[in-house]
Order: C-alpha cells, then structure tokens, then sequence
C-alpha cells in the first residue's frame, strides 16, 4: 500500500470517527453505523465488538458486521482465554494468521471461514471496557498503519460504551435504590419514626440504606448501613445485604447474632464486600431497644430533662471478610417516654479534612426530644444547611411519643 493511500485511509477513518452525526444515534444504532463503515474501510469480513461484563471477568458479543450470530447466541469468552481474551488481558494488539480452536474460543469465527484476525483493546480512563476485532477469509497481514486506525476506532467505541453504561448504571441504581428505601414507614402505636436520604453529589448513587420494619411480638427492627462504594455495584450489594437482614430477623431476636448471620452470607457469597450496618429492635411493650454495631457509629438517644448523648454499645467490626471471628456483641438501651433515637450513616458527619469528633459532638448537640420530623429537620439544616453532600447522607430518627405531645 503507498503512501498516498494511506493518507486516504487515515483521512477515511478519521472522517467516520468524527462524524458529528453519530452523537444523535442510540449505542446499537451507533455501533452498527460504525461497524458497517470499518468493514467497508479496512476491507474486512467481520468486525464485532464485546464488551465487559459487570464483573469484569468476561467478554459478551455486543454488536457485529458480517457475523451477527456472535449477538444472537450471546457469545461470552473469557478474559485470558482465547483471541479476544488475550486482546483484553494484555491491553494490546494481537494478530492471528490461523483461525481453529488452537487460537480462538468461538468456533463460529473458524466456521465463517476466518483466515485472519486482529483485535484492539477498548479502554476508556484507564478501564478495560472491551475489544474490538477484525476478520479476513483471505490470508493478508495488517500492518502497522491498520493496526493504529484499528485502535483509533476502538478509543472512539470504548468512550460511546462508557458514557452509555455510565448513564444506565446511573438510571438502574437510582431506580434500585428507590425501590429499596421505604416508600412509608410502618406505624406503630406510639412510636413516631421519620426519615431522609440524600444521594453524595460525586457518585449520585450509592449503598447508604435505612429500613423499618414489623417484627412478631410487637416489635420494630431499625436498621441504617452504609456499603463501601458507589453505583450500580454498591446498591446492588446494598439490596442484597438488605433482603438478608430482613430474613434474618424474622428468624432470630437478637439483633447481634442478625448481624452475624449477614457477616458470614456477605462474607461467603459477596467476598468483595464491605459494610457498616447498625441494627436495632425496639419492643414497643417494654419500651427497650436491643442494638449492635457492624463497624457504625452509636446512634444518639435524646430524653426529655437530659443531654443527647451517643448510646454505649460494643462498635464489632464491619461485615464483610468473616471479620468476626470471636462473635458479635450487643447492648439493651431504654427508650423512655418521650425519647427519641437517631440512626444516621457516616456522610452526615464526615468532612474531608476535618475533625470527626467536632462534627459528631455538632450532631449530638442537634437531636433533641422533639418529633422525629423535626429532630430530621433540625439535624439536616445544623449539619447539611445549603451545602451539597459529598457522601450519601442517610438519617432515621424515631419517637416513643409522650402522653401528651407539647413539642
């Protein structure tokens, strides 16, 4: 190939990498108007696209042009394994001048009659979002200059795959977490509870959670968590943890052999995971509250005629990673008549930079033995105010409402 039909080549494919109309198209669309224009540009048989799968583990047939089965059988190789998977773990180019079970994963690449292959990796801020490949039923070899433009198409397929996962991932945790949060609080006779949730502006999504619920007896189980990470992935796991401890509860009073129980699911099943959770039951009939501590911070217990002051309870290590290997430890706290209890996670104190001691001392000053609707307004407005969170932000607050109510 000379030099002036490498110029026009180059020009050709930058043309179809910059093309403005593209930025109107959906990503299916978008693939396949792109995957068209490089099979006619570098004169090929096949191109496909796979992409990552959640974990990051595997690699799914995503769009193709010329060998459409690859999507329509869902095609999955592992990262690691095979041609496509060797582009993906080694971040490079990788060429194949023989097509058979020896080089590739997928038969259906040597039952199209493939000769040649060259595959890209699609990396966009460092991640690894897919491959990109080509395929030729003639012997040839790509040189060097294809092997560029290849890279350059991928660079421009892997930022589309990005800004669409990040937008899904965005939509689908938003739309998992409101799901998960309570909708409305139970009532119960006596006891007033109020709540508010706000998502940290750098990741607007994330695993904080608060959750209420009837339990047999009489009594109410409160629980506020906080899982390490944001997105999609964090509310997953947020979901699941939550689904388990509800479980749990129904199964067994004490809420430290609850927690014990969710430290060794998340721990076998969720080895990556990593979670503060504070559980509480309060029978409503002895007005006591039985509390443990999964890495959390001790709510604050206001009662009329007597500061705020944290509850003393054993902080056991967070769940996730069989932490607790000598067992959890709980405390039995009165909630006397007019008290109220506030649960929060760590966003609502923690500050970069600053003292933690100094805004927790700001929060204990805050709750007061008013109603729970209140006391959230009063926390949200001395700690929060007119400043964006940074972190997720979850508060519960609940009330054994007094006789006669005068706050």
């Amino acid at each position: 190939m000379g030099g002036p039909q490498v110029s026009t080549r180059r020009l050709r494919v930058l043309e179809a990498i910059t093309d403005g109309t593209l930025r109107e198209l959906d990503l299916d669309k978008f693939f396949e108007v792109l995957l068209w224009r490089v099979r006619d540009l570098f004169e090929v048989d096949t191109v496909t696209v796979l992409l990552t799968d959640a974990s990051g583990e595997q690699l799914v047939a995503r769009a193709a042009s010329g060998l459409e089965e690859e999507v329509f059988q869902g095609v999955r190789v592992p990262v690691g394994t095979g041609f496509a998977g060797q582009v993906a773990q080694r971040r490079e180019a990788v060429q194949v001048d023989h097509v058979d079970e020896s080089t590739v994963v997928n038969p259906l690449l040597w039952q199209r009659g493939l000769r040649t292959l060259l595959g890209v990796p699609m990396v966009t801020h460092g991640d690894l979002s897919g491959v990109l490949h080509i395929g030729s039923t003639t012997t040839r070899r790509f040189t060097d200059e294809e092997i560029e433009l290849l890279q350059l198409v991928a660079d421009r397929l892997a930022m589309a795959a990005h800004v669409h996962r990040s937008r899904s991932e965005r939509a689908a945790a938003a739309m998992l977490q409101d799901s998960l949060l309570p909708s409305r609080l139970p009532a119960a006779d006596g006891w007033e509870m109020a709540a508010r949730y706000v998502p940290g502006t750098d990741s607007g999504v994330g695993g904080d959670w608060y959750d209420v619920f009837p339990l047999p007896g009489g009594r109410i189980g409160l629980v506020i968590g906080d899982v390490v990470g944001n997105g999609l992935p964090a509310a997953i796991v947020m979901g699941r943890l939550r689904s388990a401890l509800r479980a749990y509860a129904l199964e067994f009073a004490d809420p430290a052999e609850v927690l014990g129980k969710l430290d060794r699911k998340a721990s076998h099943f969720e080895s990556s995971t990593m979670a503060t959770v504070a559980y509480a039951v309060i029978d409503t009939a002895t007005c006591r509250m039985d509390l443990a501590l999964a890495g959390h911070l001790p709510p604050v217990l206001a009662a009329p005629g007597r500061p705020a002051a944290f509850v003393d309870a054993p902080i056991g290590p967070p769940i996730g990673y069989a932490l607790a290997v000598t067992g959890r430890r709980g405390a039995v706290v009165d909630v006397p008549d007019g008290a109220l209890v506030a649960l929060y996670t760590d966003g609502l104190v923690e500050r970069r930079g600053q003292d933690l001691d100094g805004w927790l001392e700001v929060l204990r000053e805050a709750v007061t033995p008013v109603s729970p609707e209140t006391a959230c307004a009063r926390i949200m407005t001395t700690l929060v105010n007119d400043r964006p969170a940074t972190d997720d932000i979850a508060l519960l607050a609940i009330r054994h409402s007094p006789a006669v109510d005068r706050s």
